[in-house]
């Protein structure tokens, strides 16, 4: 009789994962299409507007678009991520559908017009409004609909970054700090699987990044790091754990100052459009702009270029984090991620020249360690050090990836984000 029991339990594990294979297949079609075409029209007004330089003067008006078109179209959409989060920590009112398109253009307007921000928020926006839809369609239970929600984020993160396991793991680990949701493993895999191959089916290549160091300096065989080295990861861990608790207190407390002192509300943009125009003035360069993937001067200040012994401002990391919170934080549209890799490889190239250690792999570990940190999601970020850069150095990875966890403290880019397990015991 208990093996019986025991077959009937595997029988109902079956269909729950036939039966959600089923639900999500649709959510990835569509999340990864829809991502796949923000990836290639974001391309396109990136050329444009490296084109024509003399479009980031036109960037307070396009933040005065942006503004009044949340403000005719938006309702709760304007929460972003944090309503996606809200509905899964709570299911109410559910995510609006208009939110995918709406969030789709305005980060392209933001981006055609030389705004600092990502991609990363916009592509969990439309995978969590396209799952809400799907669910409503579906006729799903409250919790049901939590589940989808979370792989409608695990999509939209796998595919607009190519990294589908990071992708199903930070959708488990971003609601809370300290826990992980296992109830929604296997569908979030899939989600995210299936997303990342529809968008790549679309012909959508990700940028390359690579660590060439090669670990030798071993003194003793059983022992798999460099001890010296390690030391120099911790503070490098250290010190982008503090980056990231300093990009999260900015952006939000330029939110919140603009709007009390600033009106009416339709000039914070406006401000913040004229502060970025200002900033690429005084610096002389157009680096800190747009995503920062790469730059179209050879000798510009990008991602790909931090990953290279080519010298590099030794504040470039602070000029990204500063133009980021302001166009973020006065009412443009983007995500936080892709800045939050460019302040990370950045400073990491700035403490590799500093204390002796790799360029590349201080670059890697900077990306992926002050996302990390703003995020309060160490363990995605590791795999995501794996996904991106190879097994050679994954001890490194999560070594950098915890300490900057740590030391970010509970400070991170998403309000609705929960403590659940504190990182200081001393805190009820």
């Amino acid at each position: 009789m208990k093996y019986f029991r025991h077959s009937v339990e595997q029988l109902k594990i079956a269909y729950q994962l036939i039966r959600w294979t089923v639900i999500i297949i649709p959510v990835s079609l569509l999340v990864g299409s829809l991502v796949a075409l923000f990836l290639w029209l974001l391309e396109q007004v990136t050329l444009i507007r490296e084109e024509h330089g003399w479009l980031l003067y036109l960037l307070p008006l396009a933040g005065i678009l942006i503004y009044f078109l949340y403000k005719k179209l938006g309702g709760k959409a304007e929460a972003g991520n944090n309503l996606i989060m809200d509905e899964i920590h709570e299911p109410g009112g559910g995510v609006p559908a208009r939110m995918a398109p709406l969030v789709l253009a305005t980060t392209i307007i933001t981006h055609l017009f030389g705004g600092s921000a990502g991609r990363e928020g916009t592509a969990v926006q439309i995978g969590g409004s396209m799952a809400n839809m799907l669910a409503r369609w579906m006729r799903l239970s409250l919790a049901d609909v939590r589940i989808i929600l979370m792989a409608g984020i695990a999509a939209g993160f796998g595919a607009v970054f190519g990294t589908p396991l990071t992708g199903a793991v930070f959708a488990l680990e971003v609601l809370a700090i300290g826990l992980i949701r296992y109830d929604a493993l296997i569908p979030c895999l899939i989600a995210a699987v299936f997303a990342d191959i529809v968008c790549s089916a679309w012909g959508i290549r990700h940028t390359h990044y690579q660590i060439l160091f090669d670990q030798k300096n071993i003194i003793f065989h059983f022992v798999h790091f460099d001890f010296l080295l390690l030391a120099k990861v911790i503070a490098g861990g250290i010190a982008f754990g503090l980056a990231s608790y300093l990009f999260s207190i900015c952006i939000h407390s330029i939110k919140a100052n603009a709007k009390q002192w600033i009106r009416p509300a339709w000039l914070i943009p406006v401000a913040g459009g004229i502060i970025v125009i200002a900033a690429c003035h005084l610096l002389g360069t157009r680096d800190y702009i747009g995503l920062g993937v790469t730059s179209p001067d050879p000798g510009g200040v990008s991602i790909v270029s931090a990953f290279s012994n080519t010298p590099i401002s030794s504040w470039s990391w602070l000029w990204k984090l500063l133009l980021t919170a302001i166009t973020l934080g006065m009412g443009f549209k983007g995500g936080e991620v892709t800045p939050l890799f460019f302040i990370g490889a950045t400073l990491g190239h700035t403490l590799a020249v500093l204390f002796g250690a790799p360029v590349d792999l201080f670059a890697g570990l900077g990306f992926i360690a002050v996302f990390a940190g703003a995020t309060n999601t160490p363990i995605a970020c590791t795999l995501m050090g794996i996904e991106l850069f190879g097994t050679s150095h994954v001890l490194y990875f999560a070594v950098a990836c915890f300490t900057a966890y740590y030391f970010s403290g509970h400070a991170g880019i998403y309000s609705a984000q929960r403590i659940a397990v504190p990182k200081n015991h001393d805190i009820d």
